[in-house]
């Protein structure tokens, strides 16, 4: 983008990756409060912090020539402060008629990471990346494959959402202008494990103009692999989000193979923390289930599950798997997806199957960066 245009050790779990260098400061780093702290470090009035963030949320504008609130010889001055450039687009792919579309990033240091953007009828919806890569090391995913490089900073997970936000708002998809209205963090990395700046990016999503882009938390969906610690943080903020649970089976024999975080909390333990979310802020929770064909998608596991969840507030998504280039794991038989819905739905388990989107334009998280790392 222009400006034109061994279990992993619960105490490593929020911990930053080591960086060379690290990004340059972004307003969404910050919080208003800090933004006006900044703005007077940097030997300006408090009060610009605020008209920054207002051309930034409220009109999400990073051209400074559109700024007429700011005295013009010091307008580019204040963009170099408050909204240096720290995402590049470098390319993007469209399919089911151009209502999909997977953008591909270049951050400051040559890291890349995707986001995707879903118009549907009632709703537009972005998936977002919170790290370059991913350190759970789920061997189905083609982010986990990938590793993780490092953290993202708030400013560049809030970077994502604004540059699509202007994308809907600029009338780029098919149908017209349109408003940006789900935010989902269910692209590249595990947010909880980026929690901090996870954090930071939620509240520049749900605070209101001028403070952040006033969009509901109940339209924020933040996924997690199971880390309980994030989840019993997350519980205390707040933030009525939806939680997204990705289990992909209910014994723990497997999780320990497909989910390997299984081995420091086991599925038990992350319903339980699960359920006490939904508890302390009254949304049903999902559970992210990835059908995974003579893997996970058996009769018994379905029965299996059915048992576990059939007294709780949460809601099943059936994901089939979008394999990867070269993976042995493939996406279930479609009369062994609808036999699992049925089960499920016999405890009575509310139960969805995903929409399968972006699949002819590598729509797996990670696809799209690993692709263009293969390039010669």
């Amino acid at each position: 983008m222009s400006r034109s245009n061994e279990p992993t050790p619960i105490n490593l779990v929020f911990d930053e990756p080591p960086q060379k260098k690290k990004p340059p400061k972004h307003l969404a780093d910050f919080s208003p409060e800090e933004r006006r702290e900044f703005a007077k470090e940097n030997g300006l009035p408090a009060f610009r912090a605020t008209q920054i963030a207002n051309h930034y949320f409220s009109h999400l504008s990073i051209d400074p020539n559109t700024w007429s609130d700011i005295p013009a010889e010091m307008r580019e001055k204040f963009a170099e402060i408050f909204t240096p450039q720290l995402i590049t687009l470098v390319r993007s792919v469209t399919c089911d008629n151009g209502m999909t579309r997977k953008d591909l990033w270049r951050l400051h240091d040559g890291v890349l990471v995707e986001s995707v953007l879903m118009r549907y009828t009632e709703r537009t919806t972005v998936c977002i990346s919170s790290q370059a890569g991913c350190g759970m090391d789920c061997p189905f995913c083609a982010t986990g494959q990938a590793g993780l490089t490092r953290n993202l900073t708030a400013g560049e997970i809030t970077e994502q959402i604004v540059a699509a936000a202007r994308t809907c708002a600029s009338g780029e998809l098919p149908g017209g202008p349109t408003r940006l209205s789900n935010i989902v963090f269910m692209g590249m990395g595990e947010p909880m494990a980026n929690y901090k700046a996870v954090m930071r990016s939620l509240r520049n999503i749900t605070d209101a103009a001028p403070d952040g882009l006033g969009i509901s938390a109940r339209s924020v969906t933040v996924s997690t692999v199971g880390l309980v610690n994030g989840i019993e943080k997350l519980t205390q903020e707040g933030l009525p989000v939806t939680l997204a649970v990705s289990l992909h089976t209910p014994d723990d024999d497997l999780r320990d193979t497909l989910v390997p975080i299984n081995s420091r909390w086991k599925v038990k333990e992350v319903l339980a923390a699960a359920d006490a979310y939904a508890e302390k802020t009254g949304r049903r929770y999902s559970i992210e289930y990835a059908l995974i064909r003579d893997i996970n998608d058996q009769t018994w596991r379905a029965d299996l599950l059915g048992r576990l969840l059939k007294n709780r507030n949460a809601h099943v998504n059936l994901i089939p798997l979008n394999p990867t280039p070269g993976s042995k794991w493939t996406a279930s038989r479609r009369e062994d997806e609808a036999e699992f819905q049925r089960i499920l739905e016999s405890y009575g388990v509310a139960t969805t199957v995903r929409d399968t989107r972006g699949r002819e334009i590598d729509g797996a998280c990670g696809q799209l960066a690993a692709a263009e790392l293969a390039k010669p």
